[in-house]
């Protein structure tokens, strides 16, 4: 009896491990499937965060580019029609009369067909007069000053040209018809007022690099400018 009593206990002795074991095993099969749940739903969470605070360079955007635009050499030539005065002009342009109804004698186009382009010239006698020539230099502004409701900005510039002239030059930014406007004076007998316009109705953006160019050809314009006696 007592072997007997022996075997029970041992028997229940090797139930109660195996049951022990056997909860353990669900304990581990849990705590492992916890562990699976947790990387399945929490790794993507921590790549997400870590991408956030990577310490990778901000954004830098591209500097602002312009269309391609086949632009002329700059090379000049002299001024051959009858004017009271001369200068040099680019090349790649033909001068042009102008012809419109208010025209007055020496108003002339430099034209520049394959950018669109014109420098309107118009020319007024000072004749010695003073009310006149203020008169003339008012106008300038005047016309300059319509641009205001399109303009962003003007910017006035008077400058002394290697010919000796003063001349005013005004650039106007924003997209306007006319991006520079100038004017000289020997302040007794001559007076020229020019204006750069496009015939073609772009941005200001995209009209950049033939803007650029046409304004040195503009100085170049001044630089030359000579008048006849």
């Amino acid at each position: 009896m007592y072997f007997n009593q022996m075997r029970f206990v041992g028997d229940n002795g090797k139930r109660k491990m195996e049951n022990g074991n056997r909860e353990a095993g669900k304990d581990k099969e849990m705590g492992n499937g916890l562990i699976g749940y947790f990387t399945f739903c929490l790794l993507p969470l921590y790549f997400l965060l870590s991408s956030c605070n990577s310490s990778t360079p901000d954004y830098v955007p591209k500097p602002k580019g312009y269309p391609r635009m086949d632009l002329p050499p700059q090379t000049y030539q002299a001024l051959k029609e009858d004017h009271p005065y001369t200068f040099e002009y680019s090349k790649s342009a033909v001068i042009l009369p102008d012809t419109f109804r208010m025209a007055e004698p020496h108003w002339i186009f430099v034209a520049y067909p394959s950018l669109n382009a014109s420098i309107q010239l118009t020319y007024k006698p000072v004749q010695n007069n003073s009310q006149r020539l203020s008169g003339f230099i008012n106008d300038a502004y005047r016309l300059a000053g319509k641009h205001q409701v399109r303009a962003t900005g003007i910017r006035e510039q008077v400058i002394k040209t290697k010919s000796g002239q003063t001349a005013v030059v005004l650039d106007l930014a924003g997209d306007v018809p006319s991006y520079t406007q100038f004017f000289t004076t020997d302040s007794s007998k001559h007076y020229l007022r020019g204006a750069l316009y496009f015939t073609v109705a772009d941005k200001q953006d995209s009209l950049k690099p033939a803007i650029d160019f046409l304004r040195k050809d503009v100085m170049h314009l001044l630089n030359t400018l000579k008048w006849k006696k």
